[in-house]
């Protein structure tokens, strides 16, 4: 259910500004977006598992107040992201 070493390492290289670039917001949002994707497939082959629910609902809380700091200090960068990620249609 966790990220692998291998794919948390690519989404770094992806998103950020060089391999070891872990803590810019891109990087955590990309991270979190990949683990509330792999917990949104969990939670539809397991319906009554409702901490995992819980847990998905705060991952997703996260990556928005996430999203809405890069909003506020760097709008291309956000627009990017987005794009990026395909979180808006």
């Amino acid at each position: 259910m966790a990220l692998t070493k291998e794919s948390a390492a690519s989404i770094v290289t992806k998103f950020g500004k060089n391999d070891r670039d872990t803590g810019a917001a891109e990087v955590q949002i990309a991270l979190l977006t990949e683990r509330i994707n792999q917990l949104t497939e969990h939670c539809k082959q397991f319906k009554k598992d409702k901490s995992g629910q819980r847990g998905l609902l705060i991952l997703v809380g996260k990556r928005r107040r996430m999203l809405k700091y890069i909003q506020r200090t760097n709008l291309e960068g956000y627009r990017k992201l987005i794009k990026d990620l395909g979180l808006r249609k």
